[in-house]
């Protein structure tokens, strides 16, 4: 079994910064693309950034030039790093892995569990 874990979460003021993490669990070869996507209320999720393995990234528009995603790909694991956080970041993050490779076979489209940034204004 494999699992994603975040964890950095929290409660911020307009202007400010948090860093997200995202780590796989489990016997692990490698993972493809990994991401990070978010959910306001009453919104559909949407995609925030993504990584490849080989580190190549792609950004939605609301986000370019203030957030950074990064992977180190030793620890299986996935960083957003947001800066200049405004309101309209707030909202549950899940982080995802588009395929998981292991001994016992590939898993597709792994979800963490969420974890929840508030920004005031």
């Amino acid at each position: 079994q494999v699992q994603l874990v975040e964890s950095g979460g929290g409660l911020v003021q307009a202007g400010g910064s948090l860093r997200l993490s995202c780590a796989a669990s489990g016997r692990i070869f490698n993972i493809n693309t990994m991401g990070w996507y978010r959910q306001a209320p009453g919104k559909q999720r949407e995609l925030v950034a993504a990584i490849t393995r080989g580190g190549s990234t792609n950004y939605a528009d609301s986000v370019k030039g203030r957030f950074t995603i990064s992977r180190d790909n030793a620890k299986n694991t996935v960083y957003l790093q947001m800066n200049s956080l405004k309101p309209e970041d707030g909202a549950v993050y899940y982080c995802n892995a588009d395929t998981i490779f292991t001994p016992s076979g590939r898993y597709f489209e792994v979800w963490g569990q969420g974890t929840l940034v508030t920004v005031s204004s």
